[in-house]
């Protein structure tokens, strides 16, 4: 296949990995679910939050196996399976609603759409890195990009779904979806060709695919622990205050809502209303990040780049748990959660560039699995503090030390350098 030809089939791929990970990305929208299933089984917010829980823990390590699969079966084969699973998954989901079994949410939610989506998560990124060496900043950002707008497309959509057909429906509606999207996607993935390189690309840094570190090597590198810890300190403080956004924003709103002279009925919606607002402008800043920072990356670098996310985050997080204020929160917020999903975007590139493309799909999908632990890290610091001290200042100056460590840690970082000869 010509040069040119090549050159498109790039852009193919990349189009249908925004494609699936729009669809995947919309697990971050299960809280449109919660209420009504609480309300109709009976179930408690502990037992209905498990199920989100579970899934994104399933994530981070299906997305560790995953990507052994790609470098071992190839793009395709990982990622119609994770289509297959991610919908089947959300189908088990609406039968679990119909029948009123918690436990069949578990499984099919919790661990069946999990493996699907992490399979599918890390496949779109290993494969787009390996033929886009002249962009991996910007490509891995438009594809993640789709992730974090997933969700607010959700957000959008499946309430009006909820409403008119019942949660089983809707279910049953988006799983079908998933079935036939991811897995019509994932039939355009496929690894360049051994030596392919973009016209004109001659490659000035990182590691090429010869000198690329196997997992084995790469996980001995005082490195690789390295990016793992940045990549979890910056998740944790994001989805901890992501955990919290909402009662956080009703909180700061109840000034505004007293000066406007909103009667005790109207109270608890206007503040509902002004919590959901904050969430869906977040949510799109959370997708808008991920491109702005992984592209700008491609120039200032990704060390600098997660450098500057550390040390401003730090600075905002300390801001926050001294004022009280709804807009300055509003604003604030858009721009930590910009920094949260610029860190999953930025990560994979960086990866990359210090130990190669070739093992790609499992040195940064085993990265992933910082994502599982940060999952379960920063929700529970921000609802620990939160029981214990009725307030929200203390968990934020817990994510203002975790981004500090960050800080130093981006630091001190520095491109691992061979020993020995790469592995044949």
């Amino acid at each position: 296949m010509s040069n040119e030809n090549l050159e498109g089939k790039r852009w193919l791929i990349a189009i249908a990995a925004v494609v699936m990970q729009l669809c995947l990305g919309t697990v971050y929208a299960w809280s449109v679910f919660k209420k009504v299933l609480m309300a109709t089984h009976g179930w408690g917010e502990t037992q209905v939050q498990l199920t989100f829980m579970l899934c994104i823990g399933i994530i981070g390590i299906s997305a560790a196996f995953g990507g052994a699969l790609v470098d071992k079966k190839g793009p395709r084969f990982v990622a119609t399976l994770g289509g297959i699973l991610f919908g089947l998954g959300t189908l088990l989901s609406g039968l679990a609603d119909a029948m009123g079994s918690i436990w069949l949410l578990y499984l099919g939610y919790g661990v069946v759409a999990g493996l699907g989506n992490g399979f599918g998560y890390v496949t779109p990124i290993a494969t787009l890195i390996r033929w886009f060496p002249d962009k991996r900043g910007l490509v891995t950002g438009l594809a993640v990009m789709g992730f974090g707008a997933g969700a607010f497309f959700m957000g959008k959509i499946a309430p009006a779904n909820i409403e008119s057909m019942g949660v089983a429906n809707t279910f049953y509606m988006w799983g079908t979806i998933y079935l036939v999207l991811v897995t019509a996607a994932a039939q355009f993935y496929k690894n360049p060709p051994t030596g392919w390189l973009p016209k004109g690309f001659a490659p000035k840094a990182g590691v090429s695919v010869t000198e690329s570190f196997t997992f084995a090597e790469a996980r001995v590198t005082p490195q690789w622990w390295m990016l793992w810890a940045m990549l979890f300190l910056n998740v944790s403080a994001g989805l901890g205050l992501i955990s919290q956004l909402s009662p956080m924003a009703q909180e700061s709103y109840k000034t505004v809502a007293a000066a406007d002279g909103v009667s005790a009925e109207q109270l608890a919606a206007v503040l509902a209303a002004a919590g959901g607002t904050i969430v869906a402008i977040s949510a799109i800043f959370n997708g808008l990040g991920r491109l702005f920072w992984a592209s700008v990356s491609d120039f200032l670098g990704r060390k600098n780049v997660y450098s500057i996310m550390f040390i401003t985050q730090l600075i905002l997080y300390v801001v926050l748990a001294n004022l009280s204020n709804y807009y300055a929160l509003a604003v604030i917020s858009c721009y930590l959660l910009a920094c949260y999903g610029g860190g999953f975007a930025v990560m994979p590139a960086f990866a990359a560039d210090s130990f190669g493309p070739k093992y790609i799909g499992k040195v940064y999908g085993t990265m992933l699995t910082a994502w599982s632990v940060a999952g379960v890290v920063g929700p529970l610091a921000f609802a620990w503090v939160f029981q214990t001290t009725k307030n929200f200042q203390g968990a934020l100056y817990i994510a203002a030390g975790l981004l500090a460590v960050g800080f130093v840690i981006s630091l001190f970082y520095k491109k691992p350098e061979r020993k020995s000869a790469p592995a044949a």
